[in-house]
């Protein structure tokens, strides 16, 4: 175990761990603009039960996969925030 009791991880899996901490912060992020706070909420429970369901992930290309497949629904999220907003 490395510092703070966490497994020590190699550089690749570092990375591949700031990743999807950077894109849970940016889907958070993104929940904020939803205007109907139900929506929010939900959208928000439903993001962290999914990063939670598969925190213990450590297949790489599964990871990946699951990293791709968030970023394109960050991306239908923002379009479909901007279409509301024009």
């Amino acid at each position: 175990l490395g510092r703070a009791g966490l497994p020590s991880l190699s550089p690749s899996q570092f990375l591949r761990r700031q990743q999807v901490l950077q894109l849970y912060r940016k889907i958070l992020r993104a929940i904020r603009e939803v205007p109907a706070e139900a929506d929010r909420r939900y959208l928000k429970d439903w993001t962290r039960e999914e990063f939670r369901r598969n925190k213990d992930a450590t297949e790489e290309e599964a990871i990946r996969m699951m990293i791709t497949q968030g970023n394109m629904q960050l991306q239908e999220l923002q379009r479909t925030l901007k279409l509301a907003k024009s």
